[in-house]
């Protein structure tokens, strides 16, 4: 499985009761944070995502509403006596910093914290069932956007075929991987032959703070999810444009030239209250585009990707500059089946309209209901 549950979806303030950006990506038995803006553990609570389970994170670039709460969580796990190692993916600078800010607490953590610079486009993670590779965006200051992937066989064996071709068992493993089986007499048995198509591997792409730059189109091609910013609807580009951030429709026509199956949006400026635009506008060019919105878990894969909404629970006690031209998540995990496109609840609330849709398992794709508290206009 792979899957992303939203934390935060506003940019530089906190507005309407939208957080700065986080996010949960969730593969298997992996819980990776991505991001950690102010708030960031606050939600985590609000939808049981349990720190213990985070064990990498990977920060996008070094604007305050990107890691603002990452020194807070560290603490944290230190305090609810964390051993295991954590693993931080981030621009070289964010060392110092986080020194700095331990060193003049005098912070002893009882746990060991990796820091990976990240200084080339590449892959900065890998295990045998996953990989994780960051690529340069085109921001104000240094910033990184990243691709998680699995890594799946790319054939299933078909036990029948190959016991009747003379494949032993013991070779079903090469199997997946698409090698042909030699038998002793040197006559070759076609891996198609003894095999069918494997399940494809999911992909998810985070393209963080960005202005609108199609280098990013191959950096994300053909991913099931990808993530981009939208700060600003469309006729604010020029604004867009000054600020190195994107518009709706800028968003939506790196999705189609892509070939993502699915795109989300986010990093809504806190001018805006109302979001139905957003959604409105980039479908206008990528019709299968949903915003990102927060306590959603959206899956990647399948027919479409499904989103689905965690319980309010209770809260648990404490427990490059690019070139110069550009969980364990228990109340949140995805359901089985496929959500058409609809606008879920929470942002219905703030639309004073109730836009509802059901999934196709008859299932309702709501987003969590909260009151929507006035906001400042003020932010980016």
């Amino acid at each position: 499985m792979l899957a992303v549950t939203i934390l935060g979806n506003n940019s530089a303030l906190p507005a309407f009761d939208r957080h700065p950006t986080a996010q949960v990506v969730t593969m298997d038995d992996h819980v990776f944070l991505v991001d950690c803006g102010e708030g960031t553990q606050m939600q985590m609570s609000r939808y049981k995502i349990r720190r213990s389970k985070i064990n990498h994170i990977f920060i996008s670039h070094l604007h305050g509403d990107h890691y603002f709460g990452l020194i807070g969580l560290i603490t944290s796990m230190g305090l609810l006596g964390r051993t295991l190692d954590l693993n931080l993916y981030a621009s070289p600078a964010l060392e110092d910093i986080i020194n700095l800010q331990l060193r003049v607490a005098d912070i002893q953590l009882p746990f060991k914290l990796h820091f990976h610079p990240l200084v080339a486009q590449g892959v900065i993670l890998k295990e045998a069932k996953l990989e994780v590779l960051c690529f340069p965006v085109y921001h104000r200051i240094e910033c990184w956007g990243f691709r998680f992937q699995e890594i799946r066989p790319v054939r299933r064996v078909n036990p029948e075929k190959a016991r009747i071709l003379g494949v032993p068992s013991s070779f079903f493993e090469r199997l997946k991987w698409g090698e042909d089986y030699i038998t002793k007499e040197g006559n070759t048995i076609l891996n198609a032959d003894a095999t069918d198509p494997g399940t494809p591997a999911k992909s998810y792409a985070y393209a963080a703070d960005t202005a609108y730059d199609e280098r990013l189109i191959e950096c994300v091609r053909g991913v099931d999810l990808l993530y981009h910013e939208t700060t600003y609807l469309k006729d604010l580009e020029a604004r867009a444009i000054n600020r190195f951030h994107s518009t709706t429709t800028q968003a939506a026509t790196i999705a189609k030239r892509a070939g993502v199956r699915h795109l989300l949006i986010g990093h809504f400026s806190s001018k805006y209250e109302k979001l139905d635009d957003f959604e409105v506008q980039a479908r206008e060019l990528f019709p299968n585009t949903d915003l990102a919105l927060e306590g959603v878990t959206y899956r990647a894969g399948g027919p479409a990707s499904a989103a689905t909404t965690p319980t309010e629970p209770a809260t648990p006690p404490l427990s490059n500059t690019a070139t110069t031209s550009s969980a364990d998540t228990r109340a949140a995990a995805p359901k089985a089946g496929t959500a058409k496109d609809a606008a879920p609840k929470k942002a219905a609330e703030r639309d004073t309209a109730a836009k509802g849709a059901a999934s196709k398992d008859g299932a309702p794709k709501d987003g969590v209901s909260k009151e929507t508290p006035k906001a400042s206009s003020e932010g980016a």
